[in-house]
């Protein structure tokens, strides 16, 4: 057998980023060769990652990718905040992200089969990044925007992500309206996109809260007292209809029609919405972690 010198596992563990011992046994298991132990390393890589498949990942991270009027968001999730916020990991995020933008993936099927920079399948460096940092990785969600138009993209503290595409206007306003989106969350664009169930059922919520007094009132006077309720909530609950959040005295559609635009639509991406997460006491975590 070839001799395992200190050098070599050095050398293994900076091209696969595997721990020492694992390198080691990688090239032990291999007679010394070393292009033979880093594909043993990626093979273990793959068969840690189907063991870890399963545990819930609902920490992570939102990566952006941007060219002009092409960009991308991407929700790669970890289990915890603590890899989240690990160097390899948002390195990975980041190569996702591009790799999404450059391969013209639409979907995240079709973004696990598109190549990093390194060569490696997006689903192969994913498979890679879980035998490194020893969580479950999972890329979860992807938006994409391809547009003649303006496209402004905003990512707070890697946790909340937005798309805009603006007709008219320019870059600064449409970084301006994809941060208030992060913001203030608005479910909807325009007064036109609140959906008539929404509006009936606010309105029957409406007429339940109003007293036995002004129930007795006129029906036109009524009508108006509901209507003006129900144009509140509508501003409430549409981009257009909030106050902007980086000049509060206008409305989101004065200052966008002030610069002669029009907002065709938005998205927005937060981490871990809609995953259920496993909530564990600090001590249970430790101990568990221990046991591992």
């Amino acid at each position: 057998m070839a001799e395992i010198t200190a050098s070599l596992v050095k050398e293994l563990r900076e091209r696969t980023g595997a721990g020492m011992m694992e390198c080691k046994k990688a090239l032990t298991q291999n007679n010394g060769d070393i292009d033979a132990a880093a594909e043993w390393l990626r093979k273990q890589g793959l068969a840690k990652a189907d063991k870890k498949s399963s545990r819930v990942a609902a920490e992570g991270r939102i990566a952006l990718a941007q060219d002009g009027g092409k960009a991308v968001l991407v929700e790669v999730n970890s289990e915890t905040d603590f890899v989240a916020n690990d160097s390899n990991f948002k390195a990975f995020a980041e190569a996702v992200a591009q790799a999404a933008l450059s391969s013209g993936a639409t979907d995240v099927d079709t973004l696990k089969a598109a190549r990093v920079a390194s060569g490696e399948t997006v689903e192969e460096a994913r498979a890679a990044a879980v035998a490194k940092l020893g969580e479950n990785i999972q890329v979860r969600r992807m938006v994409r925007v391809d547009s003649a138009h303006t496209v402004g993209a905003y990512v707070h503290g890697g946790k909340i992500g937005v798309l805009v595409e603006l007709a008219g206007g320019n870059a600064d306003l449409a970084r301006g309206l994809a941060m208030h989106i992060a913001a203030m969350n608005p479910p909807y664009n325009k007064a036109a996109d609140v959906p008539a169930e929404f509006i009936a059922k606010e309105k029957e919520i409406e007429l339940a809260k109003m007293s036995e007094k002004d129930k007795a009132k006129p029906a036109d006077i009524l009508e108006k007292i509901i209507t003006g309720k129900l144009n509140k909530i509508i501003n409430e609950v549409t981009l257009y209809g909030q106050p902007y959040v980086l000049d509060g005295d206008k409305t989101v559609e004065a200052v966008v029609k002030a610069a002669g635009a029009d907002v065709i639509g938005f998205s927005r991406l937060v981490v871990g919405e809609g995953i259920e997460k496993v909530q564990e006491d600090y001590l249970t975590e430790v101990a568990k972690a221990m046991q591992v």
